[in-house]
């Protein structure tokens, strides 16, 4: 198993940008790593997904060119650069863990998920 931490969350402007941490107690390199988030009175929706190499993201259209998603796995921690934020990006985020091959935008699909870390873009 592996235990996942968010952190980074916070309340920005429009415009701003923040990067979110999503630190693991085992070897992240064992899986595929995505973020999530879930704003209120709405489900959790896909937002990017990384390989156990880094090589290889995706994104959600929603964030495309504006978020980058990144992965050390010599510190085991994924993370989330958002720039350009906009009020819609508000949620809770998530990092979630997928010890399966392959990636997946499909939350249910992943094994293991952090607490989320808020965050809150201003207009």
């Amino acid at each position: 198993q592996v235990q996942l931490v968010e952190s980074g969350g916070g309340l920005v402007q429009a415009g701003g940008s923040l990067r979110l941490s999503c630190a693991a107690s085992g070897r992240t390199s064992n899986y595929v790593m995505g973020w999530f988030r879930q704003a209120p009175g709405k489900e959790r929706e896909f937002v990017s997904r990384i390989s156990r190499s880094g090589t290889v993201t995706d994104y959600a259209d929603s964030v495309k060119g504006r978020f980058t998603v990144s992965r050390d796995n010599a510190k085991n921690t994924v993370y989330l650069q958002m720039n350009s934020l906009k009020p819609e990006d508000t949620a809770v985020y998530y990092c979630a863990a997928r010890s399966r091959a392959g990636l997946s935008m499909v939350a249910y699909e992943y094994d293991f998920w952090g607490q989320g870390t808020q965050v809150t873009v201003s207009s």
